[in-house]
């Protein structure tokens, strides 16, 4: 089983390259444990999305760390890797978002795969209800890993997060929010509309923890080119999102299942989400989860 890791994004409320940020006591990454916790499950190939320029931080640090256990392999999110008839505006700095970043691996993963992000800790019992759903016998492998609300949420400030609706097991809609604790409660602000709702601490999130067989790379590049016609003047801002591209997905009849996690995310928002994390780390290690020496 492949994993394929999007860490191209640069953490702008971090303040830096927040995927390299030590979190262990031997300097581990959050995504080392992630790598660690993966191959536990079963995965033994892992694809980093990165930016170019980033690889050589990338190779020096956690693929030197890597590379004894999994096979490795690294894809560069590039701004011109989308349809020719696109004129890029000169003042676009960032990346065109996770769906082009899930395309920029076709020519890297070869079977049924999992998405998750770089500087998210997702914890182990996720990856092994990833391991079972991709090991099955279903030949549509589309789904998303989920979590309670209250499970993913930090007290520094907002996280992203898509709020999930889902029927008999199957994704409906996800509405990509922004939450944040307001007291005791937790208020999500739709990225696309603005409306506000409430969340219960049990409703389900989805934080791109993802399956996927190969007939999503196809589907992707259909889907880019009507996206970039559709926002032809609005490509200062607009993202192109794997969560989005998975609802129209379900439009044209696919069906993409929603598997429960009771797993606690730990990931790195804000600096102030460092202690926090480091200490959650510590934590496991000393209840035997993790060695000490994650890849000694």
């Amino acid at each position: 089983m492949e994993l394929l890791i999007m860490a191209a994004g640069m953490g702008s409320r971090f303040g830096g390259l927040k995927q390299i940020e030590p979190v262990g006591p031997n300097g581990e990454f959050i995504i080392d444990y992630s790598i660690y916790d993966a191959k536990k499950a079963g995965f033994d190939k892992v694809v980093f999305i990165i930016k170019e320029e980033n690889y050589d931080a990338f190779k020096e640090t956690i693929g030197k760390r890597v590379e004894p256990h999994m096979q490795v392999e690294y894809v560069f999110q590039k701004m011109e890797d989308i349809p020719s008839f696109v004129e890029i505006p000169e003042t676009r700095v960032k990346p065109w978002g996770t769906a082009q970043a899930i395309y920029e691996a076709k020519d890297k993963i070869h079977g049924d795969f999992l998405v998750i992000n770089a500087d998210d800790f997702y914890g182990r019992e996720s990856y092994f209800v990833a391991k079972e759903f991709l090991q099955g016998d279903r030949k549509n492998k589309y789904a998303t890993i989920c979590y309670k609300a209250e499970n993913t949420m930090t007290k520094n400030g907002t996280v992203k997060r898509g709020v999930v609706k889902a029927k008999d097991g199957n994704l409906i809609s996800i509405t990509e929010s922004k939450l944040e604790y307001q007291g005791d409660r937790i208020i999500a602000k739709a990225l696309e509309t603005g409306n506000e709702f409430e969340v219960a601490k049990d409703d389900l999130v989805s934080m791109n923890m993802l399956t996927f067989d190969l007939s999503i790379f196809p589907f992707i590049e259909r889907r880019m080119n009507t996206f970039f016609k559709e926002n032809e003047n609005n490509l200062e801002s607009c993202e192109f999102l794997i969560p989005i591209e998975m609802e129209r997905a379900i439009e044209e009849g696919k069906e993409v299942k929603v598997l429960n996690t009771n797993a606690s995310w730990y990931g790195i928002t804000y600096r102030e989400d460092l202690d926090s994390v480091r200490k959650a780390i510590n934590d496991l290690i000393e209840q035997g989860e993790y060695p000490k020496d994650l890849w000694k």
